[in-house]
């Protein structure tokens, strides 16, 4: 049973185009011819390639994907304020579980608060 061979369709801008067809030209190929041996090459790196400079020199002993050296300090230091936001995290909901808990209060006593207003002048309140 043969190969069929299927077609990929997409959308460029007219900048990028004009790139690839002159990358094609450079090469002497089709734009099609291109396309498939970048396909090919993706496919056979199951989907990893390498980046290349622009001056065409690939660097062979450069490790895909890049990576970064990062002082110990800077690590420490992120450490430490991931650890002191979560602090920070976990008393602003202590904080807000204690306004509940006032509001809460508030609201049992709410029928204990004396107005003023409501006062007959005849009567006599001790406070205390």
């Amino acid at each position: 049973m043969g190969t069929k061979s299927k077609t990929v369709s997409f959308r460029v801008d007219e900048d990028a185009f004009e790139a690839l067809r002159q990358i094609a030209e450079e090469r002497e190929l089709s734009l099609s011819a291109l396309f498939r041996d970048y396909v090919d090459t993706l496919v056979a790196h199951d989907g990893q390639v390498d980046l290349v400079p622009a001056d065409g020199t690939g660097d062979d002993e450069a490790e895909f994907p890049p990576t970064v050296e990062v002082p110990k300090s800077y690590i420490r230091e992120h450490e430490r304020l991931e650890l002191e936001a979560d602090h920070l995290r976990e008393q602003l909901e202590e904080h807000k579980r204690y306004l509940d808990y006032l509001q809460d209060q508030l609201d049992d006593n709410e029928e204990e608060v004396v107005h003023l207003e409501e006062l007959d002048g005849d009567g006599s309140f001790r406070i205390g």
